[in-house]
């Protein structure tokens, strides 16, 4: 697996760094109006969206629910829903 943009390490390189588990928010990526810009892959401060072709999503167990994607989507593509369990 390559690394991701903008992050030194691949993310899962440990099963000690799952962090999903204490997530209240989850992204949900809607494939609506994705516009392929990437720019939630190159935000993530630890480098878990992957995708192509306007089809991108979260490795949830390692994704905090930061909404840091969500947040900077220039087309509000990703929303933040409460993590049901």
């Amino acid at each position: 697996m390559a690394k991701p943009e903008g992050v030194v390490a691949k993310p899962g390189s440990s099963k000690k760094y799952k962090t999903g588990s204490w997530r209240t928010k989850k992204p949900v990526f809607k494939h609506d109006k994705c516009t392929d810009c990437r720019i939630c892959v190159m935000v993530c401060p630890d480098g878990v969206i992957f995708g192509a072709d306007k089809e991108y999503h979260a490795d949830m167990d390692f994704c905090k629910g930061c909404g840091i994607c969500a947040e900077e989507c220039p087309v509000n593509d990703i929303e933040m829903v409460l993590e049901v369990r």
